[in-house]
């Protein structure tokens, strides 16, 4: 096994970079180094990530880039062909129903897949808006 990555799993790496860069123009807090730093990652990990030559790191590491860049954690998870461990546990915690739902939605555009989010959504909402049960 290989700690290495190719060109296509190098897409977390890339974008990665391609966030910090646009930072770092106007915050020198997202040099390399710094950001590095803040990542609790060394310098010379977070340039070979960047580059490809490395695979990207553990999801908890992933998690605090994605913070740090302010980007979506769940879209740099996906690039880095991970997951996060929030979603693990949801899915160990009744794995039937959460596998299921996951299989039956899987294929659904993604203006069906808005759908089936606004109706959860509303299906969690409290009934009344006001708190008061709508006295």
């Amino acid at each position: 096994m290989t700690d290495t990555i190719d060109g296509e799993g190098n897409a977390f790496g890339r974008r990665v970079r391609e966030l910090r860069e646009a930072r770092r123009r106007d915050d020198p807090e997202f040099s390399l180094r710094q950001f590095a730093q803040r990542a609790g990652i060394s310098p010379t990990f977070l340039s070979k990530i960047e580059t490809g030559d490395l695979a990207p790191p553990i999801p908890a590491k992933i998690v605090r880039i994605a913070e740090l860049l302010g980007t979506n954690t769940d879209e740099l998870l996906a690039l880095a062909g991970k997951v996060s461990p929030e979603v693990t546990d949801m899915i160990n915690e009744r794995p039937k129903t959460h596998v299921a739902f996951l299989r039956k939605v899987r294929l659904l555009p993604d203006a069906r897949l808005r759908d089936v989010e606004r109706l959860l959504d509303d299906m969690n909402a409290p009934p009344f808006p006001d708190g008061n049960g709508g006295a």
